[in-house]
Order: C-alpha cells, then structure tokens, then sequence
C-alpha cells in the first residue's frame, strides 16, 4: 500500500493511494475531493466532466464532491454547501476509527471553517474524510462531523457521486452496501437515497 503527496499538473495538491494489485485513487485538497478512482485493468470508475475546472474557487465538476453544510439549493448558501471549494488539510492526528485487519492505503482529511465559512455559516465544526483504497480496489469514505461550538449545529452533508457508466440503459445496481450508522439506505429507481 502506498500513500503519495504531489502537485497535479494544474498545481494543485493531490493525494494518491495505491494497492498492490494496481488499483489507486486520487484525492485532491481542494474540496477534499476524489477525482479519480481506477480497477487494476486501469479503468476510470468515476466521471469527471470534461468542463471540469481545477482552478480555485470553482468546484471540480465529477469524481465524487462532498456536500456539506448544505446539499442542493435548499437552503441560504451556495449550491452543496462550501466544503467542495475550499482547501482541506491533511489530518495528521485522526481520531480513531474502528479497526480492521485489512491494510489499507489510507488518507485522513481535515476541514475546518474559515473566516468567511464564518460570516455566512456561523457554525464552528470539524469536518472529517477518510479515505481508504483496500487490497481488490474496494473505495471507502467515511465521513465524521464535530460540532466544536456551544450552540446546535444542524447540517446537510451528501457524497455527489458520479459513477462513469458507457451506457446508461444497461446499468442498474444489483447490490449496495453501505454503513450509515443507523439511517437507512435503498436504492429507487435508479438513485441512491441515504
């Protein structure tokens, strides 16, 4: 398992995880985003725009974008929240996660709000990614929000997954399976509802 810091080719920060049998995963700071994810045949397994940007402030179209405080236009913030456009840090003290005896290539992000997070969410928290490339390719994100404030927090929080597909007639889930710490996850006619 290897874990890798380098410039992308826009100068912009990337993290790349890679496993044994070939299979990797690229995470970039800005947005706390992973914008690729290949099998051991190196296949891309997501969809990345080709109007897609990697300059900031604007929000890297594809991959799979973390929404948060916000999802959608619902609400007074900017479509899906602030954490897809701004710079994440890597965590180098996370708190524990459960273990596993499977090693993994493994990534710990950190987002915390800013002074302009501030002015237009006035919410102190700790937003968490990790992310894991396991032996086979097998991605997992987990994501952990702290409320770090005296007040209540209330947040939406979404991963805006796209998935590439070469034909979108002939694809359908067969089988999902999600942790989601006791809400409830199904699949409906064709989208992903957690």
């Amino acid at each position: 398992m290897m874990v890798d810091v380098v410039k992308s080719s826009d100068g912009m920060d990337k993290v790349i995880l890679k496993e044994p049998r070939g299979s990797t995963v690229q995470v970039h700071l800005f947005g706390g985003q992973v914008t690729s994810w290949k099998n051991e045949r190196a296949e891309e397994l997501l969809f990345m725009s080709s109007k897609a940007i990697f300059k900031p402030p604007k929000a890297i179209r594809g991959g799979i974008p973390v929404c948060f405080p916000q999802f959608s236009n619902i609400g007074t913030l900017e479509q899906h929240g602030f954490a897809r456009n701004r710079f994440w840090s890597i965590d180098p003290d996370p708190p524990p996660l459960p273990a596993s005896s499977i090693k993994k290539a493994v990534i710990d992000l950190l987002l915390k709000p800013n002074e302009d997070d501030l002015r237009i969410w006035p919410h102190i928290f700790e937003l968490r990614l990790r992310v894991a490339l396991a032996p086979g390719g097998d991605l997992t994100l987990t994501s952990r929000v702290r409320n770090t404030d005296s007040k209540p927090l209330t947040f939406a929080f979404a991963f805006h997954t796209y998935l590439s597909v070469s034909d979108i007639r002939y694809n359908f889930f067969t089988s999902v399976s999600f942790q989601t710490s006791g809400f409830l996850t199904w699949v409906k006619m064709g989208f992903l509802l957690i």
